[in-house]
């Protein structure tokens, strides 16, 4: 297995670490403090006046420490400021704690390197992070046999371990979730390119033959004005005759991607949403609709299918038809706060819908995410 992250995958990670849902995402990282109980216990036991307060503080110093990783480095990791000694420093502090609690809460203090072990996996290197866990563990071990009075009994070198292996199994489905974006943004970007490609491509091909004798047969009239200006007339003829022959040919190809079929419109948007590895439930007929209302409907499922696909990070889209009405609803992320239903494309459907007496609606699906409709005859 491939342990070593790219930097953009790393960047990911770091810039993601505590934050949970929102920017209080930190206080779910604070509910596993709850196994700080044991020291904290342990301290309250064995300790009386000063030491006993000395303890205490040192495992709330502690208990910061972690915390304060979700919020200060995050918002460091952002700015890129995170250095590979800052990094080290940050566990070198924690590591620091975790071995003043030793004469104040003694052999429990050894579940705080189950919260540094946890921290240098999601901030260091895989590799690095590994070394630095295994590191860990064998001092728990090696320390549980040679101290007196500690005994060993295997809790802790396993603690380490499955924090260890729980936050990489975290880390590496936030790389995946970082690359799947990434991938669905290039097919987006690739499918609007390839588009491009295709219409220039049309283009070449009905003007390339077309203008390419209008030029020759042009410079032949200028040349014969003065000889023969009656063939020059005629050559002249023939340009006019050649230019308007390639004008309704651009025409006819403009025609050609402005009338859309709706059958056609949701064969593409299942093959689009295919390739975004998005879920399609799309209707198979079109035999409902009338067929005034198939080609704004066909305008619905492009410009639908397409926000969901470079937009919403979906993983499922359902279409729904009926006579008079059509609803493209996804399961992502919904709609941007504050509005953001403004975009070119929607304006140019809420042009289209005008004219055919029809109202665009767009919002919060239901359950979440994104719905686009358009109902005729409002």
């Amino acid at each position: 297995m491939k342990t070593n992250d790219s930097p953009r995958a790393s960047d990911g990670v770091a810039d993601r670490v505590g934050a949970g849902p929102g920017r209080w995402g930190w206080l779910a990282a604070g509910v596993w403090l709850f196994y700080l109980a044991q020291p904290l216990q342990s301290i309250a036991e064995r300790q009386q006046g000063v030491v006993q307060f000395l303890g205490f503080l040192n495992l709330a110093l502690f208990a910061a420490s972690y915390l304060g990783f979700f919020g200060l480095m995050r918002r460091m990791a952002r700015q890129h400021l995170l250095s590979s000694w800052q990094k080290g420093a940050y566990l070198a502090l924690m590591l620091a704690l975790c071995l003043l609690m030793i004469p104040t809460a003694g052999q429990t203090a050894l579940t705080g390197l189950v919260y540094i072990g946890s921290v240098a996996m999601m901030l260091l290197d895989l590799r690095v992070g590994f070394a630095f866990v295994a590191a860990l563990l064998l001092g728990a071990e090696v320390s549980m046999r040679v101290v007196p009075g500690w005994t060993d009994d295997g809790s802790y070198g396993f603690a380490i371990f499955l924090g260890a292996l729980a936050v990489f199994g975290m880390r590496r489905a936030i790389q995946r979730s970082i690359e799947l974006s990434a991938t669905r943004k290039d097919m987006a970007e690739l499918a609007v390119q390839e588009e491009r490609n295709r219409f220039a491509r049309d283009l070449h091909d009905i003007l390339g033959h077309s203008l390419t004798v209008i030029t020759v047969k042009a410079e032949l009239a200028g040349k014969l004005i003065a000889a023969n200006p009656e063939r020059a007339a005629s050559e002249v003829a023939d340009v006019e005759s050649l230019a308007r022959a390639a004008l309704a040919d651009v025409r006819a190809a403009v025609a050609g991607y402005r009338e859309l079929s709706l059958a056609g419109e949701l064969v593409s948007a299942r093959a689009a949403l295919q390739a975004a590895e998005i879920k399609a439930d799309l209707p198979t007929t079109v035999d409902e609709v009338p067929e005034e209302n198939r080609e704004l409907f066909a305008w619905v499922v492009r410009e639908g299918v397409t926000n969901v696909v470079r937009h919403s990070g979906a993983k499922r889209c359902s279409i729904k038809i009926a006579a008079d009405q059509i609803e493209v609803l996804d399961d992502g992320k919904g709609p941007t706060p504050g509005g953001g239903a403004s975009g070119h494309g929607l304006v140019g459907l809420r042009e289209r819908a005008n004219q055919a007496d029809a109202g665009v609606q767009v919002g919060q699906a239901p359950g979440g995410g994104f719905r686009l409709a358009v109902k005729v005859g409002l």
